[in-house]
Formats: structure tokens, sequence, C-alpha cells
């Protein structure tokens, strides 16, 4: 649903997740959109539009409706306080606010309905945890959930531009696996990450969730092995039956990174029993990162707030 009186701000336009972020408003048909970038883009152009700096002047100005972020999470810390408190919604990628009280985490197809909660801010959550939530939702569902294990293979885009640019630039046989998050010595930030922001989502606190996050040499494409015990019997057949219905999914039978390059879908398949447990199912996901990954995800987010008939303000519901 496009408003042609939406003004739109996008905050590191110049990044992997900025530039598919402006693709996506542009295919939809949006046009009052202004882009921003540090200081060492500003100046510059993205297509037909300049880039500014972002600044707390610039983006606390009061001539934004909503405000899509991806930028590292100190910066903002920094400036999407300042772009609410002047009327903007801001939807922001980083993990600056996805744990907090009164943030609503938002995957549209799970809980889009806190979205409509918000007080300005909207968290957009993990690459991974946005297509794990999108399978584990309609499972818990049908069988409830008793624990979740799943183990990541995430593209170098998640890093950001620059690690696709180190990666082309290596030859095939230094290609490594990486682990570029913060570690505290038993788990990275990046596992932490996706067990809590799965809890919160669901809306299943003391789900119990294990995670192991690595980095893999491809560049774009997140998969994801999952291990699930539910609490009723689930057979392979009826969890294809489950998840073919559920939106944002698509059921094949062999998803691989390059199969989900471009799509707005999540891919999952390989769906089979896992003797190690009582009611267990093993089965693999694949999601364009950078997409439903990151860009769409927070774009849908707020068509939900233009479709929701929001009074008066768009940033600011009575």
């Amino acid at each position: 649903m496009v408003d042609p009186e939406l003004r739109i701000g996008v905050v590191g336009a110049t990044g992997a997740v900025g530039r598919v972020t402006l693709e996506y408003l542009v295919d939809r048909g949006y046009t009052n959109i202004r882009t921003f970038a540090s200081w060492r883009s500003a100046g510059g152009q993205l297509g037909e539009f300049g880039v500014e700096e972002a600044t707390a002047h610039s983006l606390g100005a009061g001539d934004l409706d909503v405000c899509f972020f991806s930028i590292g999470t100190q910066a903002s810390r920094e400036l999407v306080p300042i772009a609410s408190a002047a009327g903007a919604v801001c939807i922001d990628k980083s993990a600056a606010f996805r744990l907090e009280e009164g943030v609503p985490l938002v995957v549209p197809e799970v809980n889009g309905e806190r979205a409509l909660e918000h007080s300005g801010v909207i968290a957009n959550p993990n690459c991974c945890t946005i297509p794990l939530t999108m399978v584990l939702a309609p499972l818990h569902d049908a069988a409830g959930l008793r624990s979740v294990r799943v183990a990541t293979y995430q593209s170098v885009s998640g890093a950001g531009s620059e690690a696709i640019e180190d990666l082309r630039a290596e030859e095939p046989d230094d290609h490594l696996l990486r682990m570029d998050w913060e570690f505290d010595g038993v788990e990275y930030d990046e596992e932490v990450k996706l067990r809590e922001e799965t809890r919160k989502i669901l809306e299943l606190p003391e789900l119990p969730v294990s995670a192991t996050c690595v980095r893999v040499p491809v560049v774009v494409g997140h998969a994801e092995a999952v291990w699930i015990e539910t609490k009723e019997q689930l057979t392979p057949s009826d969890a294809e039956r489950v998840l073919s219905e559920a939106p944002g999914l698509q059921l094949e039978k062999l998803p691989a990174h390059g199969h989900a390059i471009g799509l707005d879908d999540v891919l999952v398949g390989r769906v089979r029993s896992d003797p190690a447990v009582e009611n267990g199912l093993v089965l693999f996901l694949v999601c364009d990162n950078l997409r439903k990954g990151a860009a769409l995800n927070a774009i849908q987010i707020a068509e939900l707030l233009v479709g929701a008939a929001v009074p008066t303000h768009f940033g600011h519901r009575a």
C-alpha cells in the first residue's frame, strides 16, 4: 500500500541493506524519499537521490514520517531517539533496541499486530531470527514448541559492504569460515541475539533455544539447519502442510544459498523426523538476508502502519 504523501528517510542508504531498502521503496512507487549516510558519503548520489549526512540536525528537523535505519548499533542509539522525538516512526535494523522493553520486535507474518503498539521506535530483528521465527511460529501453533536448536551459515553481506569486497578480493583457496561477532568466551553475541529475539517474537520467554552461528564464504543468502522438538507429534508430511500454508514461506526440496538470492520468500525444505528426541523434526531454510532478512521486513512493518488507518500523524498514534 503506497501513501504518496509519506515522507521517508533511509539512513545508511549507501550500505548493503540501505541500497536494497531504497530499491524496494522505488519499485513500490514511493517518491518522497531522502537518503542519509555518514559524512564520507554525504554529497554523493544514489541514482536520482542526493545523499545527506546523517546528523542530529538533519534527522531531528521534524520533516520525516518514517525513517529506516541500517547503521551500526552505537549510531542508532544516538540518532534514532532524535528522529523519533521529531515525529518519525523509526524502524531500526541494528541490535540497539530489539530487546528493550516497550519496543516492538516485529516480523509481520508472525506478530505484525505488535507494530501498532510502538511509541516511535520499532525494531527489525536479526537477519537469521526473521526466517527462523517465520518457520517456528506455524509449527508452534500446530503442535507447540518444546525446544529449538539451530546452526546458521551466514553470508558475508550480513557484515556489510566492506566484507563483500574483502571476500571478492580473496583467492578461493583463502576463503575461511568467519566469526566476526563479539565473543564472551562461551557464546558469540549473534547466538545470544538469535535466542533472545526468537523468544521475544514468539512470546515464549522460557523456550530453550541453542544456537551456533558461523559466517561462510557466500556473498548473499543465510542458511539455517533447525532441530525442533514439539509438544505434540507432528509428522514431516504434516509439518510440510503447515509450512506450505504459512505466509512468506516456500517449500523446496533442497534449498540452497543461491536459490534464495533475489527472492522475497523464505525457502524451507529437507523436513524430516529427528530420532534423537521425542516428537523431533529437522529442517533446512534459506533466506536472502538483504531482502526478507532485512530491508523487506522493515518496509512491511511500515506498510502495516500505513494500512492501519493511523489517526492524525503517522509517527504518533492517538
